[in-house]
């Protein structure tokens, strides 16, 4: 039996970098982890994230066997890739960082607007990469959790209208603060990426970025780099969508929706 790729995040904000990955790499078995009974992780704080990730990771390799791991979130990403690297060395790990190094290159004002979490957000990673480039880039940094609870709960239900003002709502923060490009550093927000590149249109000077097509080619780096492809006669994976907790999540309409194929197990104990 193939091996799967193991997505994680604490809800649906990983998807579309799953997509991204399986529209490119349709043979390789996908299990995507929405770990609901701890959404959101952006208000934890590191060591809880850690210890969060690392309990689920210990049951997710005993049931599933994955191949790599992907923390589809830049919250899980920024507090614990590097524990979960040394507490797990035998299992490659990709993580989803914002994407503060492209969008520096590219500003012409130095001002860098970067949307996250709060745990995102306040991590000193997003001021290393900058001191690291050398580019004298200023960060204007801003929390959204009212973001991410309205995909995870609000996105099925939402018309274009309301959709359009909470994106204008950020848009227009960070063009009062003269950033000239945005860089979207939560996955949940990438199932507005549509939004947001519609607002930004309406400002010629403001950039928005993001990072799925960097993580699908670092995940299929290390399929390659390691030898852990699964062949072509592969043609119909196996795919999996686990949702952790004691609630029915009332927003996996979504996968049905732009996921056909994945086998659906709601409130489940891995």
């Amino acid at each position: 039996m193939p091996k799967p790729i193991v997505f994680i995040d604490s809800g649906i904000g990983g998807l579309p970098y799953c997509k991204d990955f399986m529209g490119k790499n349709p043979q390789e078995e996908i299990c995507f982890i929405a770990d609901r009974q701890n959404f959101p992780y952006g208000p934890r704080s590191k060591d809880e994230v850690t210890n969060i990730l690392i309990s689920l990771i210990e049951k997710i390799l005993i049931t599933f066997e994955p191949k790599i791991i992907v923390l589809a979130c830049n919250t899980a990403t920024v507090s614990a890739l590097v524990p979960l690297r040394k507490h797990f060395p035998g299992i490659p790990f990709v993580g989803t960082v914002p994407a503060i190094k492209p969008a520096a290159a590219a500003s012409k004002t130095g001002k860098i607007g970067l949307l996250g979490t709060e745990r995102t957000i306040e991590d000193p990673y997003n001021q290393e990469i900058i001191n690291n480039i050398g580019t004298g880039c200023e960060i204007i940094a801003i929390a959204a959790p009212d973001l991410v609870e309205f995909v995870e709960h609000r996105l099925e239900k939402a018309d274009g209208a309301e959709k359009e003002k909470i994106v204008k709502k950020y848009i227009d923060l960070f063009r009062a603060k003269n950033a000239d490009t945005l860089v979207l550093g939560c996955t949940h927000f990438l199932h507005l990426i549509d939004e947001f590149r519609r607002e930004a249109s309406f400002i010629p000077t403001l950039m928005i970025f993001e990072s799925m097509d960097g993580i699908t080619k670092r995940i299929e780096y290390l399929l390659n780099e390691n030898n852990l492809r699964t062949g072509e006669e592969n043609a119909k994976p196996s795919h999996k969508l686990i949702v952790t907790g004691n609630e029915k999540p009332d927003s996996y309409w979504i996968f049905h929706a732009q996921m056909p194929g994945f086998r659906l197990s709601l409130l489940c104990d891995i």
